[in-house]
């Protein structure tokens, strides 16, 4: 099955083998519609309403090829994503794949880096939620909740409870099944596209050129720049390889999922910079929370489509909300699973089919998190992360080519090993752009995983276990 060590490999066969162990067994329930309007939900959504501006603002006009920029960084990480996902369809995402080819460290180093891109980007999105909520409640009858309720207390306030409420709402909708939360989700990704297509159909309406002029005024360098922002605008896609164990067909539904939901988030991306600078001035975007609202308001004068757009941004924020806490939930279970973190936490509620009692621990850890810390360095720190995990995805296709060359694979990224490597040099050129003081705080993170590693998860590994028993038997 596996050498036992701290690169120990976890065999492919027994991987799959493991997700119809009773007790553990995830109900399989997703099609390729709901996987894709996973990855829509969690792509869109802080990105597209918060960071435009200040990529705009960086770039200019020229934001426009930021965005196409930061989509070809991220669609060879994509195919990676893809051809893993569906020949080894276990819930984990990059952890699991790590698992299989590099070894038992390396894959909870990358586990222990997910959880950071995930758990703490989902205390963070419930934070931008309750303020986009608060925005709303306050454009639409003028009433605004007091920042007591309302705010952390670095921010001034005591605790955040619009934020305590969405993480806790999500977590008894995760609880529910993977089918109502697919469900809900769907509803919420239509409602948000809704919204987009209203932003340009308004927008393209009261079209002009004027705010092309000049198109790049800090030249490549700029555009550059703003990709490496902009680039938190994409994450979400691989939270799609998450739900691989509860796919009905994943050689068939995940592929298309996922390269199909980063397809059509960058049409919209690219459709909405285009129409935002035809009503607004980089100017008038570039300090905003709100910028596409900042644009109908300021912009085009249109403060009545501003307050539909900022309903809009709620319900796309609450769908990222689901979806990234969804994806932490199946990649703690799958750590659990294999021993690495209390495999008590991996057992799957009968009634059901969802691992209720990780969940309901998740939830409650996040919603303490979304109430008492600000939003901060977030941003950076989920970008390094998610960066991180594209790395080591890649470079596992390459290694899962050479060492087990006739495992059944579905979909193969083409062109291999050129288009991984691809990918790791994209990934690797955002990363070198981000602060020094994002690498010293992911370095901390990076370390006391290891520690708690040593103390725990060496210790209580289902692999060297197994190994250290084969003898005796």
């Amino acid at each position: 099955m596996a050498r036992s060590g701290l690169f120990a490999i976890r065999d492919v066969g027994s991987l799959i083998h493991e997700t119809a162990e009773e007790g553990t067994e995830l109900k399989k329930a997703v099609g390729v519609t709901q996987l894709t309007a996973m990855g829509v939900g969690a792509i869109i959504g802080t990105g597209i309403f918060v960071v435009i501006g200040k990529g705009s603002g960086i770039a200019g006009p020229a934001v426009i090829l930021s965005f196409a920029l930061a989509a070809v960084a991220c669609v060879f990480s994509a195919l990676s994503y893809a051809e893993l996902a569906s020949s080894i369809p276990v819930s984990g995402s990059a952890y699991t794949y790590t698992y299989a080819t590099l070894g038992e460290l390396v894959a909870w180093i990358i586990g222990w880096d997910l959880i950071l891109e995930y758990g703490v980007s989902v205390a963070g999105i419930a934070i931008g939620w309750g303020g986009n909520l608060n925005a709303f409640l306050d454009a639409a009858f003028g009433v605004a909740l007091p920042d007591a309720i309302a705010k952390s207390p670095e921010d001034g306030g005591i605790i955040n409870l619009p934020a305590v409420f969405i993480v806790l709402a999500i977590t008894l909708l995760l609880i529910r099944g993977v089918t109502e939360s697919a469900r809900a989700n769907l509803v919420m990704v239509v409602v948000k596209l809704t919204v987009l297509v209203f932003f340009l159909v308004v927008a393209f309406a009261n079209f002009g050129t004027g705010n092309f002029h000049p198109f790049a005024p800090a030249g490549m360098d700029g555009v550059t720049a703003a990709a490496a922002i902009i680039f938190f605008a994409y994450i979400g896609f691989d939270a799609v390889s998450t739900g691989s164990e509860e796919a009905r067909n994943p050689a068939r539904d995940l592929p298309w999922a996922i390269i199909g939901s980063l397809a059509i988030c960058t049409v919209f991306y690219i459709l909405t910079a285009v129409a935002a600078l035809g009503i607004a001035s980089p100017d008038q975007m570039k300090d905003s929370d709100a910028p596409l609202a900042a644009a109908l308001d300021q912009g085009a004068g249109m403060s009545w489509a501003a307050g539909i757009l900022a309903l809009g941004a709620v319900v796309a924020i609450t769908s990222v909300v689901l979806v990234i806490f969804y994806g932490q939930t199946r990649i703690f279970f799958a750590m659990c699973r294999d021993g690495l973190l209390p495999r008590r936490m991996a057992k799957v509620n009968p009634r059901y089919g969802t691992p209720a009692r990780l969940t309901v621990t998740l939830g409650v850890l996040i919603a303490i998190l979304a109430a008492l810390v600000p939003l901060g360095t977030i941003v950076e720190l989920v970008n390094i992360g998610t960066l991180f995990a594209f790395v080591l995805v890649n470079i596992g296709v390459i290694i899962l080519r050479r060492t087990r060359p006739d495992m059944p694979r579905p979909y193969r990224v083409p062109w291999s090993p050129l288009l991984p490597l691809l990918g790791v040099g994209f990934a690797v050129y955002l990363m070198s752009d981000l602060p020094v003081d994002t690498w010293i705080r992911f370095g901390v993170w990076l370390v006391v995983g290891l520690i708690i590693y040593g103390l725990y998860g060496y210790r209580h590994s289902r692999v060297r276990q197994e190994a250290e028993r084969r003898p005796e038997s």
